[in-house]
């Protein structure tokens, strides 16, 4: 038997990248002793993203963890507690929800704050899965340094695909782009400098069939591409393959309970980070798939703040 007692708290926040962090930051100035569960990557996709050169107020180029580690520290000297934990349970059906840990804990809130965020999607091949850490990745950042003086491919053709694609570059000798389709998602002024990147080949209309590698050491060494049109199937010879072909936001804990749209991202009401149950809140990758952004998410995490603290005082 567990003999936990139950955790109340005016606002709990779940997720722990720039959205969850700035919420808590927001409520805890606000004075309503927020309680924020992290899981096991806290920070979010950032901690895994080296340098930061996008986010206001540095000059300088900064790396990701070291900004998570900051907001964790001002959301703690504000007054958030912060508890490591994997929430597996929510009921969102009554007043106050109830939300249950893995440890066994009991948290019960007046508010949620949903900023579960976003994980990478895979190509989900077997040889892929097979292979991932030994050459086959989805974080460029992570692991561009290990293939210095190497050839590596990239899979998809939106802005991250072309951002992992350039960043590469400083490492790789020659990066291959393989998209599906024949053009790009990705903006504009990526696109040129993508173009006059002298390291970079696009492989247009193609899909990545198999990752071919050695077992001992395990290692990749090449890839089977097929072209859509053609039906054509190439061998490719690189050492590593990145796959950036979007995400999935971590929202499986609320099916049946949230409005969400088809791809799980949780729907919010035009300008306001409210979801389909009043008092519950959603910011981040968790509810935004078009700009995620470090700044759009700390951007909506206040939102959600204020939001969670108007709707406590109409309710008092």
């Amino acid at each position: 038997m567990n003999n936990k007692s139950t955790k109340h708290t005016k606002v709990l926040i779940l997720g722990s990248g720039p959205a969850g962090y700035t919420a808590a930051i927001y409520a805890a100035r606000a004075m309503l002793k927020p309680i924020l569960v992290y899981g096991s990557q806290p920070g979010g996709q950032l901690t895994t993203t080296t340098d930061v050169e996008n986010y206001p107020g540095h000059s300088k180029v900064i790396q990701g963890p070291w900004l998570m580690d900051e907001m964790k520290g001002q959301a703690k000297a504000v007054g958030t507690e912060m508890i490591q934990d994997h929430i597996n349970k929510i009921d969102l059906s009554k007043k106050p929800f109830v939300a249950t840990g893995d440890s066994g804990q009991i948290y019960t809130a007046d508010t949620l704050i949903i900023s579960t965020g976003a994980q990478a999607r895979w190509l989900n091949l077997k040889s892929e899965q097979e292979f991932r850490g030994f050459g086959v990745s989805a974080c460029a950042t992570c692991d561009g340094f290990f293939f210095k003086e190497k050839e590596v491919a990239v899979v998809g053709g939106g802005n991250a695909a072309v951002e992992e694609a350039m960043f590469l570059t400083k490492f790789a000798s020659k990066v291959k782009l393989i998209h599906r389709r024949n053009k790009l998602r990705a903006e504009k002024m990526l696109q040129e400098k993508l173009r006059t990147n002298k390291k970079i080949e696009i492989i247009w209309d193609s899909v990545v069939e198999e990752v071919v590698g050695n077992q001992k050491p395990k290692s990749v060494n090449g890839v089977k591409i097929k072209n859509v049109k053609s039906g054509k199937i190439a061998d490719l010879k690189v050492d590593g393959l990145f796959v950036a072909i979007g995400h999935d936001p971590a929202t499986s804990l609320f099916k049946n309970q949230l409005k969400m749209d088809k791809e799980g991202y949780l729907i919010t009401k035009p300008d306001s980070t409210q979801t389909s149950i009043l008092g519950v809140f959603a910011a981040g990758d968790v509810k935004d798939k078009i700009f995620r952004q470090a700044v759009t998410a700390a951007g909506m995490g206040c939102m959600s703040a204020l939001e969670a603290e108007k709707f406590l005082s109409k309710e008092n």
